[in-house]
């Protein structure tokens, strides 16, 4: 057996050392910056009452992105205490896609939104394995962002394998890109979605979103959505809140 010299041995430790270094921090960015996305998605579910917004959806077939195969503009409601509704503004085109494709998604909303099962879809470390990409921050929409590798901790169609872009100062999503771990039914293949986000009255919001999907019956098709229009209503401040802000306030002059 061949004996390390008490020098080389020495340079050995301190590589080993040096190599960790890296990892370490990694593995602290990474915990930081999930920390980030958890309070961001926290502060939205504690202090975002409810919203309505206007909501675009067009279908379209194969590689055409320019002729709907169906549209419909529906004005949508988020009550925190009671989940989503939909009101139909205006419709057109294919009668049976807009009925199997079109309320399939509103209805398939409306669940996801109850309370009780919504918590299950969150963009949070309590639903997915996270890890922060290398490379620093990349610039989108005009925002410093971080990308986390998503991975799901179960198999559900409103859990994706992918990524998203998360603002570097405040852990808010600014966009997710992946497929569905599981398949919405037995005729149809995982759906591949991009959603971008903005900040809109504080709290990150849809404001469009395109997902591609596989059946027997349609073939490839593709379904965006565009959010405009709205209007946010915000959890009333408690006398303790409020007392908790401006004891912030006077501890932090310089917020």
């Amino acid at each position: 057996m061949t004996r390390l010299s008490p020098r080389r041995l020495q340079i050995g430790i301190l590589a080993g050392v040096f190599l960790a270094i890296p990892m370490l921090a990694q593995q602290a960015d990474t915990a930081t910056v999930i920390h980030e996305v958890d309070a961001a998605a926290q502060a939205r579910i504690e202090n975002l009452a409810g919203y309505t917004v206007t909501e675009h959806y067009a279908v379209f077939k194969g590689n055409d992105e320019i002729h709907p195969l169906a549209e419909m503009v529906v004005a949508t409601t988020y009550n925190k205490e009671s989940g989503k509704s939909y009101m139909i503004q205006s419709q057109s085109g294919s009668t049976i896609v807009r009925n199997l494709v079109l309320r399939a998604i509103l209805d398939n909303e409306k669940r996801l939104n109850q309370p009780g099962i919504r918590e299950g879809a969150w963009i949070t470390s309590s639903n997915y394995w996270m890890e922060l990409e290398p490379g620093g921050t990349r610039p989108l929409d005009g925002r410093d962002c971080l990308v986390l590798a998503l991975r799901p901790k179960r198999k559900a169609p409103y859990l994706f394998e992918g990524r998203i872009w998360v603002d570097a100062k405040d852990g808010s999503i600014v966009q997710l890109q992946g497929i569905g771990s599981k398949s919405p039914s037995m005729l149809t293949g995982p759906t591949q979605v991009i959603r971008q986000y903005a900040n809109i009255g504080g709290f990150s919001q849809a404001t469009h979103a395109r997902a591609v999907t596989k059946s027997s019956m349609f073939g490839e098709t593709i379904v965006k959505i565009d959010y405009k229009d709205y209007h946010i209503q915000l959890r009333p401040i408690t006398s303790g809140a409020a007392d908790d802000r401006h004891l912030k306030a006077l501890s932090d002059p310089a917020e």
